[in-house]
């Protein structure tokens, strides 16, 4: 009974931020490594930013230019992604992920939600 939820996506202009959240149960949280991925139409799934298992470690996507940040709150079994200053080409369905290494790969992750859309406009 593993529920991962996310929330915060939507429709915003190209230079706007959002923030997405992915609430858990179910789960130990603590014991996994938290990721986020997304899917752009036509395309395979790719990794967008993971969070070590005490939050202080992260590791992004080469492609995101330090424009996101993935953080963690273990009080509320929550993940969360910033984004900021988006842009048309991070339009796609974002999906949280738990899993058992500090990885961007899908494979490593046993867990996902069931997505949540963004959708950036010019």
């Amino acid at each position: 009974q593993v529920q991962m939820v996310e929330s915060g996506g939507g429709l915003v202009q190209a230079g706007e931020s959002l923030r997405l959240s992915c609430t858990t149960s179910g789960l130990n949280f603590d014991d996994y490594y938290m990721a986020w991925f997304r899917q752009a139409p036509g395309k395979g799934r790719e990794g967008v930013a993971c969070i070590s298992r005490a939050g202080r470690g992260r590791r992004y996507g080469d492609s995101l230019e330090g424009r996101f940040t993935i953080s963690k709150d273990s009080a509320k079994n929550a993940l969360y992604l910033e984004m900021n200053s988006l842009k048309p080409e991070d339009t796609a369905m974002y999906y949280c992920a738990a899993g058992g290494r500090f990885s961007l790969d899908e494979g490593d992750f046993s867990y996902w939600g069931q997505g949540t859309k963004v959708t950036v406009s010019s």
